[in-house]
């Protein structure tokens, strides 16, 4: 369904097709290559900004182009067009094949389509609503926070939203797609009480339409239950206590602290620095490399959330989007 839908947008609107990749990729074969790929994304990008009771900001904007790889050992020839086109698409393949002068047999394996399990629908969120259904998300987020409590002085909310589709083309026969819809719901508060200020947040999204944050969760709409969280945060603030200082255990919940673990640790687990032997880890797959107590589960496969994807970057699909 993705292939068909995003092979439309991408390709047969641009007078392409997948004969015509078989052969860019071909010439990119003409040298001595370890490998060589396509990669194709158009995405549109909308965002609103609610200040002060009044929509404040609007924006959108579309982004799309195509760049073209060659891989010879060590080296990496990158070449990218932001015009879809066959002529581009040439000259690209030319430009990412001089890192090699060695000539090669030009063949490459027939693309086939990768099979892999939807995790989120291919809707567009951006058509998903008209513009006043979704501005009246932010002044429905707007009046919750200021209905929760008196001391709230100044609510900000966002809503943004991404329709995403990539397609990917390699040597090695691969041939993938993706739909990659995405919103996002953010809310801001500052409450005052005896001139002490402080300020909550809260907010949520995932690959869905804007319907999901009129959806109830727990038995309440998603947006008023986050204005209202981010006003309870704000108030929490107001008589909070500084931490004590020193050496303190810490406790990392599932989500967004794992920005953290990926500074710690992410880079050190990247598959350069393994091969190369650069890394602490090197050398030691398999082998229990932290305290038992501790474990890591970065997936990237559950459904409908804002970091899974269906197929990466470089068209590969299912369990390799998840490191235990």
């Amino acid at each position: 369904m993705s292939l068909n839908l995003v092979s439309e947008q991408l390709l047969s609107a641009n007078g392409l097709n997948h004969q015509d990749l078989f052969a860019i990729l071909g010439q990119l074969a003409e040298r001595r290559l370890d490998y060589g790929d396509l990669y194709f994304q158009s995405s549109y990008h909308e965002s609103w900004v609610l200040e002060d009771s009044i929509i404040k900001d609007g924006s959108y904007n579309i982004d799309q182009g195509v760049g073209v790889r060659a891989v010879s050992g060590e080296k990496t020839g990158f070449a990218y067009a932001d015009q879809i086109s066959r002529l581009a698409l040439e000259q690209s393949a030319q430009a990412a094949r001089t890192i090699v002068r060695d000539s090669g047999d030009g063949k490459v394996r027939t693309l086939g389509a990768v099979e892999y399990s939807a995790l989120y629908t291919s809707i567009d969120p951006l058509q998903s609503m008209s513009r006043e259904e979704k501005l009246d998300i932010l002044r429905r987020v707007d009046k919750a926070a200021r209905a929760a409590d008196k001391r709230v002085q100044e609510v900000s909310a966002s809503l943004s939203g991404v329709y995403e589709l990539i397609l990917v083309a390699a040597t090695d026969g691969t041939l993938a797609a993706d739909v990659r819809p995405l919103v996002r719901l953010s809310v801001s508060v500052l409450v005052e009480d005896d001139g002490k200020r402080e300020r909550g947040s809260s907010g949520g999204g995932g690959r869905f339409g804007y319907d999901y944050f009129l959806a109830a969760e727990d038995g309440e709409v998603r947006a008023d239950a986050w204005a209202k969280e981010a006003v309870r945060m704000a108030l929490v603030n107001l008589s909070a206590v500084a931490a004590p200082a020193g050496m303190l255990p810490v406790v990392l919940g599932a989500g967004w602290p794992g920005v953290l673990l990926h500074e710690a640790v992410g880079h050190g687990l990247e598959g350069d620095f393994n091969r190369r032997g650069t890394s602490v880890f090197s050398g030691h797959m398999g082998e229990l490399v932290a305290s038992e107590l501790c474990t890591v589960v970065d997936d990237g496969t559950i459904a409908n959330r804002r970091g899974s994807l269906a197929v990466d970057d470089e068209g590969d699909a299912g369990p390799i989007q998840r490191a235990d």
